[in-house]
């Protein structure tokens, strides 16, 4: 049986392409991404593992305003390596006036030490940073396993 091992990419349409390329370069650039790939109204950001790619919707698109709640996406978590990375992420947001729709908090009902922060993109597409300790125990499990 095929077994995903990771998110090779997401693809976003967005509203306004320079607007949006600006929020993502920042955000991402301090997420360890860069910038490697354009192609006319298309960009692609990698950090080695994952890739973030935008696109300029369409023109009748782009008429409307992204709802978070309507079929589709509903947000794109990023997982950090330590709780401080989300603060910093944190405070890199609040320099930048971007949106946060939650600060950094612990949601114990997702898990043991998940703690995460949650913004938007200038669309409203929402995004979150999370640092999650029970999904790195159980990674570290699986590895000794493996090693046995």
């Amino acid at each position: 049986m095929p077994k995903i091992i990771g998110i090779e990419h997401i693809v976003l349409h967005v509203g306004n392409l320079e607007k949006s390329r600006r929020f993502y370069d920042a955000v991402l650039g301090f997420l360890g991404f860069k910038l490697e790939w354009e192609f006319g109204r298309v960009l692609g950001w990698d950090n080695g593992d994952t890739m973030v790619w935008i696109r300029e919707a369409g023109a009748a698109a782009r008429k409307r305003k992204f709802r978070l709640g309507d079929i589709g996406f509903h947000h794109y978590a990023f997982e950090l390596a330590r709780s401080a990375d989300v603060d910093a992420l944190h405070e890199f947001l609040k320099q930048r006036k971007i949106t946060i729709v939650d600060p950094p908090a612990d949601y114990p009902s997702y898990g043991e030490g998940y703690y995460a922060v949650y913004f938007l993109d200038p669309d409203g597409m929402k995004f979150e940073a999370v640092y999650f300790e029970e999904k790195r125990k159980r990674r570290a499990r699986r590895r000794r396993k493996k090693a046995v």
